[in-house]
């Protein structure tokens, strides 16, 4: 049974099914540590969006990013001066800095993981994190709570890399936390799921109104087989080959994922309100879904890309990007009408890199990878000395 195959109607089931979203799922294979600068140039995404030129503009100081999942391990040393004190949430209260998975953590790395050592840079190193535990069997209840402590401490974006498949429970518990989330001046981005090539069922909390739903996209810029796909996917980023640390261990890893990719979604939303502090929730949205690479065709939304995918550097260096009216949420505003936001003229650059290359609005055609369900890790490894290097897909 994989993590998109649940069908939770009891909060018990639903909490059962938030747990095997996040269970480890991976393919493992041995490989030789290693160094910094091997780690940093398998980071292909940051050259693909300019980081370093980004960066001479906004680093996302200022900007408290709360990642709500398995909690965030304060040793790790990428991630020493960036965590605030955070909250448990979870049935078992071990504490915010606890994570028995590792998929928290490397969430926040790939957030705010300072630009040092031989770990993972972050996209917004000079962000903050604030680490809230809520996976557990309090399930959407413990997800709700989280989301709005997360508001009400000042985090001004929300990451949950997590999902399941929707129950009207799940809804009932989490509609009204994010609706006041909303109104706070928070912006909530959520992972769709990695089962699009399976039955492609829709997860929560990406798919409820409010919520940014974000998809994966390859270094081919298509997007991937297994980032679930429809009406809910609003941005879209890259979650393929992405060097972190991952698991319990903190073993260095590359790992697939819609959880990647909205991590990096996040942190491109600090990017942009570090360097427009006086813009609303609704605006960064705005000028995100505006300057997005949208599909070879420009019709937006597409039910692969959404409206693109996530380009802070527009906004940033090319200084693109209207903000348009703080208190309308451009999202909830285009759904209830068929005026899309603007699109780029043709001939604009449209890719996540600035080249020619522009994304398309169907999934790569790359090999997939195994995903092998279950609330342990299913691990072939094949012994080559040194760490291991995980790959693995999680939601």
């Amino acid at each position: 049974m994989t993590c998109a195959g649940i069908r939770a109607r009891s909060k018990n089931q639903q909490s059962l099914a938030l747990v095997l979203c996040l269970s480890t799922l991976f393919l493992g294979l041995f490989a030789p540590n290693a160094s910094a600068a091997d780690k940093r140039s398998r980071q292909w995404y940051l050259d693909a969006m300019q980081a370093e030129r980004m960066w001479q503009t906004s680093s996302g100081e200022g900007v408290t990013v709360a990642v709500i999942d398995s909690g965030v391990d304060s040793s790790v040393p990428e991630l020493r001066g960036q965590l605030l004190p955070g909250k448990d949430f979870s049935a078992t209260q071990r504490g915010a800095n606890h994570d028995g998975e590792g998929h928290g953590t490397s969430m926040a790395m790939l957030i705010a993981g300072r630009r040092s050592g031989d770990g993972t840079w972050g996209l917004a190193p000079e962000s903050k994190v604030l680490p809230l535990r809520s996976v557990g069997t309090n399930g959407s209840v413990g997800m709700a709570k989280s989301i709005r402590y997360a508001a009400d401490h000042g985090a001004k974006v929300i990451n949950i890399s997590l999902g399941a498949p929707a129950g009207e429970a799940a809804k009932a518990d989490l509609q009204p936390a994010i609706d006041y989330a909303g109104e706070k001046g928070s912006l909530i981005f959520a992972a769709t799921g990695n089962h699009g090539d399976e039955d492609n069922i829709a997860d929560y909390p990406s798919s409820l109104p409010g919520v940014v739903g974000v998809g994966a996209v390859t270094r081919s810029l298509k997007a991937a087989k297994f980032s679930v796909h429809g009406p809910q996917v609003a941005l879209t980023a890259p979650g393929v080959d992405v060097p972190t640390r991952c698991t319990k261990r903190l073993l260095d890893c590359t790992t697939w994922g819609t959880s990647d990719a909205t991590a990096i979604a996040s942190a491109s939303a600090a990017l942009i309100w570090s360097a427009h502090p006086t813009w609303t929730n609704n605006q960064v949205l705005r000028v995100m879904m505006e300057t997005a690479g949208k599909p070879e065709d420009g019709k937006v939304p597409s039910e692969y890309l959404g409206y693109g995918i996530v380009r802070p550097r527009k906004v940033l260096v090319d200084k693109e990007g209207d903000p348009g009216p703080a208190g309308v949420n451009p999202l909830l505003a285009d759904h209830k009408s068929t005026a899309p936001p603007k699109t780029p003229q043709s001939g604009a650059d449209n890719s996540a890199a600035g080249s020619a290359q522009k994304p398309v609005d169907h999934p790569d055609d790359s090999p997939n990878w195994p995903l092998t369900a279950g609330l342990a890790a299913t691990v072939a490894a094949l012994a080559a000395g040194g760490l291991i290097i995980v790959r693995r897909r999680r939601t």
